[in-house]
């Protein structure tokens, strides 16, 4: 088996090189988790002759910069596949054994996989990825993806948005809601995150609310509303349920108006007209694409939600079964 493995600081994914296998842990870095227990653990149950590895999780603020989050985490995939041929995925989208390396050139590269993956199929389109954390937005022209190659640079040129679809503070989305003829504003507290309000809206099911809740309760709606209305340092019974819609409208529109300012600035900048989008946020990038009037596939329609929402880890293990083949 070809395995392909996308550690990030908050989840952990894996998928075959044959769509087979797929598979999200939240694993999350920042809290001392033991990795190579848990790599172990997904070591032990698939067993890949070959894994094919991607990270963002060097970013976690457990580690003091980011070369040692990958060494930390190189060390804890090596120890646990030890019987398995390893590569890395670096950030020109190449695979390498990682040894002798920059280690920073292994950083934050799981979007180099899916993007030189997407570029073999679409020469010329905008590659959207909207996650549980972030949205990448990567431009691809005649086959190349011209993205920068670090976070700090692709915030700087909008290719990377700190907005997703679960971990992202509602205080991160607006600093205010119309309500009741009056502005409103919204507390900077962490009572409340994209998990709850897209739970809310309808957008993902509680079995998709894969990460913590901000106050340890229930992943239910009822739950999530009344995270939602403490943003506004309401109970629920001091709001109607229309005005709870509302609220839930005017914040989903904010994200959705967030990702769109970025879409349409590397669209501008490239001339580029299509997105190619995938994540468990497909259907935020879809609306974005409606409002923009931009072309859009969504890779689930042809490999499957579940592969969409894992999707750097499929194209990790398909550009290492490629490269095996081509030898």
């Amino acid at each position: 088996m070809v395995l392909g493995i996308d550690i990030g600081g908050a989840n952990t994914k894996v998928a075959s090189s044959d769509g087979r296998v797929v598979e999200i842990t939240y694993l999350p870095l920042w809290k001392d988790v033991l990795l190579v227990e848990e790599l172990s653990k997904i070591a032990e149950r698939f067993k890949p002759d070959k894994l094919a590895v991607t990270m963002t999780g060097e970013l976690a603020d457990c580690f003091p910069d980011k070369r040692c989050g990958v060494r930390a985490i190189k060390q804890g995939v090596e120890a646990a596949f030890s019987d398995s041929m390893i590569r890395y995925v670096d950030v020109n989208g190449m695979l390498t054994d990682g040894s002798n390396v920059d280690e920073l050139s292994l950083a934050a590269a799981n979007w180099c996989a899916s993007a030189r993956f997407i570029a073999e199929e679409f020469e010329d389109c905008i590659f959207v990825d909207m996650g549980s954390t972030t949205t990448d937005i990567i431009p691809i022209v005649s086959g190349t993806q011209r993205a920068h190659t670090t976070d700090f640079q692709r915030l700087l040129y909008s290719e990377l948005v700190y907005a997703g679809m679960l971990r992202t503070s509602i205080a991160a989305l607006t600093d205010h809601v119309h309500l009741r003829g009056r502005i409103c504003g919204i507390a900077s507290e962490y009572f409340s995150n994209t998990a709850d309000l897209n739970l809310a809206m309808g957008l993902i099911g509680k079995d998709e609310y894969t990460c913590e809740t901000p106050d340890g309760g229930g992943k239910d709606v009822a739950s999530a509303e009344r995270r939602l209305a403490r943003m506004l340092c309401a109970d629920p019974g001091e709001l109607g349920r229309g005005e709870m819609r509302e609220v839930a409208e005017e914040l989903h529109h904010a994200q959705v108006d967030r990702i769109k300012r970025a879409i349409e600035g590397v669209a501008e900048e490239y001339g580029l007209s299509r997105i190619i989008a995938c994540g468990i946020g497909e259907a935020v990038v879809e609306e974005v694409a409606v409002i923009a009037e931009l072309e859009i596939t969504l890779v689930s329609e042809a490999y499957g939600k579940r592969v969409s929402s894992v999707f750097p880890a499929y194209a990790a293990a398909r550009l290492m079964e490629n490269a095996l083949t081509h030898q």
